[in-house]
């Protein structure tokens, strides 16, 4: 099974409101899948810090509570993603980044699909699209 390195923009849509969110369907999909192990997911540490930074945005921006995103980062947590180490992929991602014109950070979820063999899925489309041509990198609206 190819394993999905997941993004934080994937994952957020697991956890605010899904009325006009795009592609909540499709992640939500990808959540069930994982859940009856049909999908394997896997994140660098890094998700963790931007996942709660998206929720914390929401917070601000009123599109959800306080205690929704906390009970939902803790549900998430429960799940037991499996998370690598950015220590261990920061030097492939680097690179990555140098030779893509993009961000360390994006690139350490590439550096991992690499290392994984697995495929970088991400909400983010212009990202995707910048990178899918040369790289593991699928768009969650393609998926």
């Amino acid at each position: 099974m190819t394993p999905f390195v997941l993004d934080a923009s994937v994952a957020a849509k697991w956890l605010l409101p899904s009325a006009g969110e795009p592609l909540a369907a499709e992640a939500l999909d990808l959540l069930r899948g994982y859940s009856i192990g049909e999908v394997q997911l896997i994140v660098p540490d890094l998700f963790w810090a931007e996942l709660a930074n998206v929720l914390w945005k929401a917070i601000r921006l009123g599109r959800c509570t306080t205690t929704s995103a906390e009970t939902g980062l803790k549900s998430l947590r429960q799940l037991s993603l499996p998370t690598a180490s950015s220590a261990e992929l920061v030097e492939a991602a680097f690179a990555i980044a140098v030779a893509f014109d993009r961000t360390v950070y994006d690139c350490l979820y590439v550096a991992l699909a690499v290392q994984s063999r697995g495929q970088f899925l991400t909400a983010d489309e212009r990202l995707a699209n910048a990178l899918a041509g040369r790289l593991p990198v699928k768009w969650l609206g393609a998926a």
